[in-house]
């Protein structure tokens, strides 16, 4: 069994950031699509997942390999896919029960906290006290953005704050089981992304018909476009990137460079939706940024290191 991945490290860590930070813009097009129409949260994650698996394979389908999965991958295909679809899900859920700041802070507070330990219980992987060091400072960066600016005063309902700490744990296995397939060489990114987003949709599909499939909007062609970006930016290309980044990287490490998605969305929010330029906004992004940059020079050092260990033996 071959231990080599097609995806370097240093690579994988590019592929990351920038998942992070097209997850960072999602927002921000949903906020135009609930504007300009009625469409739910359920429907809209249907037919994101929906649209990039069929912007995936239809560029799956230009290569000579096919896009068909083997039998050997349908397992871990159908495990990412249904741990995807609660994910999102569930945090939509969140959001609807306890607000956006409240679910925010819960699920990706606790998501990198439930991925270090998973990974040190099933792994092996050790977080190190510069990596705690990091996720800690990622945490205070995530909880001073999101509340810093007064969104703290929302209620917390129970049940929202379940919600989100289900889709923190469907987050963690959904990170920890790419990172033990991609150990060995076994994961197959791009199939992998592409059959999942087909799991999720059937997932979806029954929810979102019960809340309503087809919008009604006073600017069909806005919706459109941003339905469009939605499958093809933070979705087909994001989601192609994270796993083939989360593959070869430590997954505590993935978990605190996703959360380059927060720190996107209040730049955007800032930048383009005109909102007020915080001082809780800045400290917040400059901590998860300094946290995401440690862990990615902890990372990078710690492969030279290895390779440098395999030389001299």
């Amino acid at each position: 069994m071959s231990t080599e991945s097609p995806v370097s490290v240093a690579r994988g860590l590019f592929y990351l950031i920038c998942a992070g930070t097209a997850w960072g813009t999602a927002g921000a097009a949903a906020a135009l699509v609930f504007r300009a129409g009625d469409m739910g949260p359920v429907s809209l994650s249907f037919w994101r997942c929906a649209g990039g698996f069929v912007l995936l394979l239809a560029a799956r389908l230009v290569r000579p390999r096919r896009a068909t999965p083997r039998p050997r991958r349908v397992r871990r295909i159908v495990v990412t896919g249904v741990a995807l679809a609660v994910f999102q899900t569930a945090y939509f859920a969140a959001v609807e029960e306890t607000g956006l700041a409240v679910a925010t802070v819960v699920t990706m507070g606790s998501g990198p906290v439930l991925i270090a330990l998973g990974a040190r219980l099933t792994m092996g992987e050790r977080l190190g006290r510069g990596g705690a060091f990091a996720v800690l400072g990622a945490l205070a960066g995530l909880v001073v953005l999101v509340l810093g600016d007064g969104g703290g005063e929302a209620a917390v309902s129970p049940a929202g704050v379940a919600w989100a700490l289900a889709s923190a744990a469907a987050y963690a296995v959904m990170t920890l089981v790419t990172r033990w397939w991609g150990r060995d060489g076994g994961a197959d990114a791009p199939d992998t992304t592409i059959w999942s987003f087909a799991v999720v949709s059937l997932c979806l599909l029954p929810l979102a018909a019960v809340e309503g499939l087809m919008p009604h909007a006073a600017d069909p062609v806005r919706v459109g476009a941003c339905l469009l970006y939605i499958a093809a930016v933070p979705t087909a290309l994001a989601y192609a990137l994270y796993f083939a980044g989360a593959a070869v990287v430590r997954s505590a490490t993935v978990s605190v460079i996703t959360l380059l998605e927060p720190v996107g969305a209040a730049v955007i929010a800032v930048v383009l939706l005109g909102e007020e330029l915080t001082a809780a906004t800045v400290v917040g992004t400059v901590l998860m940024l300094a946290a995401v940059t440690g862990l990615a020079v902890a990372e990078a050092r710690g492969v030279v290191a290895a390779r440098r260990e395999v030389a001299v033996s």
